[in-house]
């Protein structure tokens, strides 16, 4: 029943654009959605429709949403850190099933993987034509020849790919930025270099890498026809992704003596314990770093400035795309690959399965469907991107992939959808399953389990694994996870 309403909705564009349509061959229009797939990369649910965080700037964002791009309030990512959530959603399968669980694990060197086809190949197959900017994919390093190297950032997925155009970086020359020193026992790691911030050389938002981005998609979609077929385009926005290095007028937007912190709790890892009743997490050290220096308010003053630099690039993008031909045929996804921790959990970054790691900001308009200005509930996985947009998009199904398509919630945004969402971990074994309600975390190595009651704990304060309680729950929980683990992929030594 939904194709078919779905279908006389499709209908509709195959009636010619008006002649006095601006750019070449204005006569051509698609008989199927466009799509404009927009990734923003480590952007948690600190966005002002979202409600993340109630100090954020981010009118763009709010725009779309009251313009019909459907906000998803309970979607969550496949992954939690960049290549292994991006990898599944792309190619549609997690990550449990390929053994790409880490940023070291190229998709294209995993034999579970490498003949999958992606989301744009899939479009490109089926008649689109597919173009990309910025990061969709993770880059991974590729031995060049002649000692020189080169990078896989998917650039064969698509039709047409092209690199970014460059920015400016910080004013300052001194490293860190930010003059937060390391700790004397912290040994170096990817925190220990790019947890730093502060105002670029350039005051001027346009000279930034993801505005050039945002620019180039929307130049492309006002004067291109795309030789008169559907267009799948990915444009990829690498900010909030340390280092947060924006131009000053963006710090200047949120005083430090108006910086509200997000709630911690001191003992809030206390009762996550493993099989010999050891307490399994410490507190980050990029956190323990700023407790002890006292700059947590600089930390979530720059995060939030970062955010409202993206959402100026989003702008720049939507208004490109509202003054084009195709405005009224294109289907906006825009989405974060995970979440980001500002502080919960003691820690700073990403990584971990806890609900600040897992959710993520998830926004849908499909013309002539999505209702303006509305929150929808349903639980959605990211794996769910792909067959909602074949869906969408009337192509054939692929019985190879994972997920479901929720097209039929975005019609309906009230019905009953609370499919279990799952996430991986970094390694075989490390699960987090959420269903609306509770969120099961299984750690097999470690033999830790976790059990939370997001109803009446939705900071997850309160550890219900050894609750005889919630004995039955945690059991029905348990058997939605993975029986089997795919092992790790071959893993690229330099990332």
């Amino acid at each position: 029943m939904y194709r078919a309403v779905l279908a006389s909705i499709i209908l509709m564009w195959t009636i010619p654009v008006s002649d006095a349509t601006e750019g070449p061959s204005s006569h051509s229009t698609s008989k199927r959605y466009n799509v404009l797939f927009v990734a923003i990369d480590d952007l948690n649910d600190w966005v002002g429709c979202f409600g993340g965080n109630t100090q954020v700037k981010t009118p763009n964002l709010d725009k779309l949403a009251s313009e019909g791009g459907m906000v998803m309030t309970n979607a969550y990512a496949p992954a939690t850190v960049c290549c292994p959530s991006r990898s599944a959603l792309l190619t549609g399968v997690h990550a449990h099933r390929t053994g790409v669980y880490g940023n070291k694990n190229n998709l294209k060197n995993a034999p579970k993987a490498r003949d999958l086809v992606t989301l744009p190949e899939y479009f490109s197959q089926h008649g689109y034509h597919t173009l990309s900017m910025g990061k969709i994919f993770h880059r991974h390093p590729l031995p060049g020849e002649n000692g020189s190297h080169k990078s896989d950032a998917g650039q064969w997925a698509f039709d047409e790919y092209h690199n970014t155009l460059g920015g400016i970086g910080p004013a300052s020359k001194e490293r860190p930025v930010n003059g937060l020193p390391n700790l004397p026992s912290e040994k170096p790691s990817y925190h220990y270099h790019a947890f730093d911030w502060g105002p670029t050389a350039l005051n001027d938002a346009a000279e930034m890498l993801d505005y050039k981005t945002a620019s180039w998609a929307a130049e492309q979609l006002q004067t291109r026809d795309f030789d008169g077929k559907p267009f799948f385009m990915a444009i990829g926005i690498s900010k909030p992704h340390l280092t947060w290095y924006v131009p000053q007028k963006y710090f200047d937007m949120y005083p430090l003596d108006k910086i509200v912190l997000p709630k911690t709790l001191a003992t809030d890892l206390d009762d996550i314990l493993d099989h010999n009743g050891k307490r399994v997490y410490e507190p980050s050290t990029a956190w323990l770093r700023a407790e002890k220096n006292g700059r947590h308010k600089e930390a979530v003053q720059a995060y939030l400035a970062t955010i409202t630099f993206v959402d100026d690039c989003i702008g720049v993008l939507l208004r490109g795309l509202a003054q084009s031909r195709y405005a009224d045929n294109t289907i906006v996804m825009l989405w974060g690959d995970h979440g980001w921790f500002l502080g919960e959990k003691l820690r700073y970054g990403k990584t971990q399965l806890w609900q600040e790691s897992c959710r993520v900001p998830l926004m849908v308009k499909v013309p002539g469907v999505t209702p303006k200005d509305k929150q929808c509930t349903g639980v959605v996985n990211l794996i769910d991107l792909y067959p909602t947009l074949i869906e969408l998009c009337d192509l054939p199904e692929n019985p190879v992939i994972d997920g479901r398509s929720f097209a039929p919630l975005l019609q309906n945004p009230d019905m009953e959808w609370n499919h279990p969402s799952l996430t991986n971990g970094c390694s075989p074994g490390f699960y987090r399953v959420y269903d609306g309600r509770y969120s099961y975390i299984s750690n097999r190595q470690r033999g830790a389990e976790e059990l939370y009651d997001h109803e009446r704990d939705p900071m997850e304060w309160t550890n219900l694994a050894s609750n005889s309680e919630f004995a039955g729950i945690k059991s029905r929980m348990k058997a939605l996870m993975p029986k089997t683990d795919e092992p790790k992929s071959p893993e690229n030594p330099d990332g």
